[in-house]
């Protein structure tokens, strides 16, 4: 993980420079590992989790605990009905960038109806 923490922790520095706090408080953020781009390859609950919560704690350390705590971060990469619950049960996923499935009428009525 120790690449993707220094990959995140330049995103997010470079990201959200110059924003106050107030602005940053109403953004949401989205994950999606390089490797997981069009591949559809999704992240385990465990390495979503890690990575969410890695940048929750960048977002409260530069913006305080307030902010940082609650800014909504979502989890992008092949996220499928079949998915969907384990990722969303994780502390820090905040919910789902849905991509591919969302052009399929089944599966996105399925994540839209999901229910934890």
């Amino acid at each position: 993980m120790g690449a993707t923490r220094e990959v995140v922790e330049r995103q997010i520095s470079k990201g959200f420079e110059g924003l106050s706090p107030e602005d940053a408080a109403k953004t949401v953020v989205a994950y999606e590992p390089v490797w997981a781009i069009g591949t559809g390859k999704t992240a385990t609950p465990r390495q979503a989790q890690e990575v969410h919560h890695h940048t929750r704690k960048l977002l409260s350390q530069k913006f305080g605990e307030a902010v940082g705590q609650g800014m909504r971060i979502l989890y992008g990469g092949s996220v499928t009905p079949e998915t969907v619950k384990e990722l969303m049960a994780e502390e820090d996923v905040d919910g789902a960038l849905v991509g591919g499935a969302s052009l399929k009428v089944d599966s996105f009525v399925k994540l839209v109806r999901y229910q934890s």
